[in-house]
């Protein structure tokens, strides 16, 4: 059985390019399913808010409104799927989220070599998904937490956040009266009702190793992690929880808001000035990410 998982992970590992790689090789992990055995969504449909009946007040939703238009992407939905390449307001977008990491990401698709589609690689770096870009084979792996190539010709390249929350449909519906919803008739048969993490979430363990580690925070506290170049901070929602909001801060002279919304628990980046990143996630796939982070502790 060793022999057999060691052959299939080579083959599946030979679909990829590992050219340029800016990650350690050895670091790289099969999260068990093939490439795109967790489907990605391309051109998916959505639908008005008022036929979203399946979806509960307290449901999370990544949001995105653009030039007037608003999409809530439910993560029950992406649980299953982990990445869906859209359209809204004019802009080609795929919106990410990795369950193993509770991380959520919305990148802008056009790159130095054109508008990208993305799917499920089904390989891991940190316990964190690493997508691949469709076209020339073998495919280049990026990162999610990175938000950039790491392998292949484009590696280093970097992926353009697009403004987004992580927040409830209550929330999301009331800032948003006109928004549509991806729609649960995906064409894929999965049970958007079930949680296959719910598990995962409760323990404090972790389902593969990552590095490096910290624990001046509890491994899955959760935080809104925002970097500028190469600084980062970590903005834990149990301390902006405590601040009143809005809360100005600043990285490397770049200015972003923070509001932090008790009804829902949510925080959210507001009136950014260029170049400010940002992810929501598990402390321990913020950290092994950006070990130089600072924590934000209250104003």
């Amino acid at each position: 059985m060793a022999a057999q998982a060691l052959l299939a992970r080579a083959s599946l590992r030979s679909e990829f390019d590992f050219s340029n790689l800016r990650i350690p090789r050895e670091a790289i992990r099969s999260g068990g399913p093939p490439r795109d055995g967790i489907p990605a969504l391309t051109r998916p449909a959505a639908v008005p808010a008022a036929k979203a009946t399946a979806l509960r007040n307290t449901d999370r939703v990544v949001g995105v409104a653009i030039d007037g238009a608003a999409r809530a992407y439910p993560l029950r939905i992406l649980m299953w799927h982990e990445i869906v390449n859209d359209r809204l307001g004019g802009v080609p977008l795929v919106v990410t989220y990795c369950p193993l990491c509770d991380s959520a990401a919305v990148f802008d698709r056009r790159t130095s070599t054109g508008v990208r589609e993305f799917g499920v690689s089904g390989l891991l770096f940190n316990s964190n998904v690493l997508m691949y870009a469709h076209g020339q084979k073998p495919f280049a792996l990026w990162s999610q937490m990175m938000a950039q190539a790491v392998s292949g010709p484009q590696a280093g390249e970097r992926l353009k956040i697009v403004p987004f929350q992580l927040t409830t449909w209550q929330a999301w519906r009331s800032a948003h009266p006109r928004t549509d919803v991806l729609s649960f008739n995906t064409g894929y048969g999965r049970n958007y009702g079930i949680n296959p993490y719910v598990r995962y979430f409760k323990q404090p363990g972790l389902m593969f190793p990552v590095s490096p580690t910290s624990r001046r925070l509890p491994a899955k506290s959760l935080v809104l992690g925002v970097w500028v170049g190469n600084k980062a901070v970590a903005y834990p929602l149990d301390v902006l929880a405590r601040q009143s909001s809005p809360i100005t801060q600043q990285i490397d002279g770049h200015r972003f808001t923070l509001h932090y919304d008790a009804a829902s628990a949510t925080a959210r980046v507001t009136t950014t000035d260029a170049d400010v990143q940002w992810v929501y996630a598990f402390w321990f796939a913020w950290y092994a990410f950006h070990s130089q982070t600072e924590i934000y502790s209250g104003s």
